[in-house]
Order: C-alpha cells, then sequence, then structure tokens
C-alpha cells in the first residue's frame, strides 16, 4: 500500500461507528449489572423485614442417661417358654421447656431425639405419657429420674410455657453411646415448622 494512501472518509466513519457501539454496549451491561444486584438488595431486604420469629421456641435443661443391661425373662405374653435374649440400651432421660411466642396455638405430635454415634445418626422417638410410666413400672430403681411427663401432644397457648420431661432409647452399648459426637431433638408441631434444639449442658449418667 502506498504511503500516500489514506482511508476513504467512509472508512474512517465505520470504524468510528464500530467503537462507539462497542462502548454502548459495555455502558448497557454495566447498567444491567447494576440493576440486577440493586433488585437483588432491594429483594433482600424486603424477605428480611418481613420475616417473623419461629413461633415455637424452647431450652433443653436437662439430659440424664442411665445404660442399661437387659435381660428377657424367657416366657412369652402367654406364659410360655421361650429363650432368653440379652441386649444392652440406653435410656435417655429429658428436661425440656417449649415456650410459644406465636399469635395461634401450638399442637405437638412428636418429639425425637437424634445422637451422632460413630456409625451414623440415630434416631428415637420419645415415648407417649403412658410408655413414660410404664419405664419406672418396669425398672422402679430408676425412682429417682421420674418426674411430670410432657405429653408429645401438647397444646401450647400463645404466652404459654409448658415443660416436661421425655424418655428415649438407644438400642446401643454403653460404649458406643460414650462416643457419641453430638447431640439434638426436633419438636414437630402441626401446621408449623418443627423446631430443633441442642442441649448446652453436660449430660449425666446416672
Amino acid at each position: 500500500m502506498s504511503l500516500l494512501h489514506q482511508d476513504s472518509p467512509e472508512e474512517i466513519d465505520d470504524a468510528a461507528l464500530g467503537e462507539e457501539l462497542t462502548k454502548g454496549t459495555s455502558h448497557v451491561v454495566v447498567a444491567t449489572v447494576i440493576a440486577a444486584v440493586v433488585v437483588t438488595i432491594a429483594i433482600a431486604i424486603y424477605v428480611l423485614a418481613g420475616e417473623k420469629p419461629p413461633a415455637a421456641t424452647g431450652e433443653i435443661v436437662q439430659v440424664t442417661v442411665h445404660p442399661m443391661h437387659t435381660v428377657t425373662s424367657g416366657f412369652d405374653a402367654n406364659g410360655a417358654d421361650m429363650a432368653k435374649q440379652s441386649y444392652d440400651h440406653v435410656l435417655v432421660f429429658t428436661h425440656v421447656k417449649l415456650h410459644n411466642q406465636g399469635k395461634v396455638p401450638l399442637f405437638l405430635h412428636q418429639v425425637a431425639m437424634n445422637a451422632t454415634l460413630e456409625d451414623g445418626v440415630h434416631t428415637s422417638y420419645a415415648a407417649t405419657a403412658t410408655d413414660y410410666e410404664r419405664v419406672f413400672i418396669a425398672y422402679p430403681d430408676l425412682a429417682a429420674l421420674h418426674g411430670k411427663a410432657l405429653s408429645i401432644e401438647a397444646t401450647v397457648d400463645p404466652g404459654q410455657t409448658v415443660e416436661g420431661d421425655t424418655v428415649s432409647s438407644f438400642r446401643v452399648t454403653k460404649q458406643q453411646w460414650d462416643a457419641h459426637k453430638d447431640l439434638s431433638y426436633v419438636f414437630a408441631f402441626r401446621y408449623q415448622p418443627s423446631l430443633t434444639l441442642t442441649p448446652h449442658t453436660a449430660v449425666i449418667e446416672q
């Protein structure tokens, strides 16, 4: 190409136009990103502002465990002979408080206890109030642990606090239980989110 050659006005205008289009596209992209960020922040603020506190709160007041080795009687319900069986298990007695800070009644219908052991999570559902009493009939030496049973079908009115004891059973040895990593309780309510609590006090062995 000759040193005397110069770009035609049309070529110059096309180059300038391409540059302007590139700049314009860049501005649009930046504006879109900023708008998206602003909208996201606005939505987050709206959600957080409208988020209500949970209806149920509570506290695990005390946890007492009692390891046991049980041998069956060797008789069935009709008194007929049957092979004796033996097994290890751990009874867990828990004193709990539940509070309704909402505006409608809470209907408790299930209490589950989760223990993370070396082989994974073990779950035990709390006994009904009737079965709670049967534990102390079957094992009178546990009388010192007897309290007022928490009904797993309790109704907690707005502003009300209920408390009581539950008992759960895990078919594990004392050594397996002693190696547990953590404990948690899940209180399931009808028509409301479940409440999960963890104990903040030392577990007592008795």
